[in-house]
């Protein structure tokens, strides 16, 4: 979580043609929903943004393209899983010597943030892991398509002056590939009978805000529950390489139906913004498509934004 909303980017390029199948392995996961077309603020670090921070207009730094980063390596022992089969997804976080890390700062009521997402950005997962007493981190996943997926340990550990990190590494699913076309740019998402409308975007290098009103029925919700310490999160994915961001509201962000925050795109393009909310005790993601630059302009025009 980078202060000042330093985007971390996920990794690579969009896979380059994965054939008719990927590779061999084994493959619910309890938070997020599929988002087919229908949140850590104020530390140091890659890939977060505080809520109000401004970023200025300095250019904003990539990072967890790596998956080595200050002196840490994200070490993923599940490499492979298969599509729409439960597995479990393990993984450890080593040092500079070579051991598994154990300690953590906790950040948003937990030690460690797992996003999984594909390369097409149509599936998403915001995960929460277990860890063992040898540092070793599992969760039960299962991936709906076969493809390239990334995934990214956002984390924080336990040391003096440390500062967090966003590592980042491939899995594949194995099965059938059918690709998928990222949704078009719409200031509209709904998910399971909620609508959520979004105002606002991103520009390169500027801090803009980002508005989403919760309604249900035509009506707002105004008793979102805090998850995670927050009445909101917002990851950006940016696509052709996933570069990430993780955005938490800005202060005086109360229980609805609006939340506010203030993001940084790292350079024009194209961003996929998944927003996470809990009501009546489920979390729900919401999904949008947005444009930075003439794109966003456009988007503005023919999307509300």
């Amino acid at each position: 979580m980078h202060a000042g909303l330093k985007i971390s980017a996920f990794a690579a390029a969009l896979a380059a043609t994965f054939g008719t199948a990927y590779g061999v392995g084994r493959g619910i996961d309890p938070v997020v929903t599929e988002s087919a077309p229908a949140s850590h603020g104020g530390h140091e670090g890659g890939g977060h943004e505080g809520g109000g921070e401004e970023a200025g207009h300095e250019e904003s730094p990539a990072g967890g393209l790596q998956i080595s980063e200050g002196g840490y390596t994200l070490d993923l022992r599940t490499p492979s899983v298969t599509a729409g089969q439960r597995a479990e997804l393990r993984f450890a976080i080593r040092d500079a010597a070579g051991r598994a890390v154990t300690a953590y700062q906790r950040e948003h009521d937990k030690e460690l943030h797992l996003i999984v997402a594909s390369r097409d950005l149509v599936t998403y997962r915001h995960l929460h892991p277990t860890r063992a007493a040898d540092g070793t981190w599992s969760i039960p996943v299962s991936l709906p398509r076969a493809g390239g997926y990334r995934v990214f340990a956002d984390f924080t550990p336990a040391k003096k002056g440390a500062e967090n990190l966003v590592l980042g590494a491939d899995l594949a699913a194995s099965g059938a590939y059918a690709p998928q076309k990222l949704p078009a740019p719409s200031g509209i998402a709904t998910v399971d009978g909620y609508k959520v409308a979004l105002t606002g975007g991103l520009t390169r290098n500027t801090a803009t805000e980002l508005k989403l009103k919760v309604t249900r029925d035509g009506r707002p919700v105004t008793d979102l529950q805090p998850y995670l310490g927050a009445y909101g999160h917002l990851v950006a994915l940016r696509s052709g390489d996933l570069a990430y961001l993780h955005v938490h509201p800005n202060a005086g962000t109360g229980s609805g139906p609006d939340i506010s925050f203030t993001a940084t795109a790292p350079s024009d393009g194209t961003y996929r913004l998944f927003l996470d909310f809990k009501h009546e005790g489920q979390v729900r993601t919401a999904a949008f498509t947005v444009q930075t630059g003439a794109g966003h302009e456009e988007a503005e025009g023919g999307h509300g934004h």
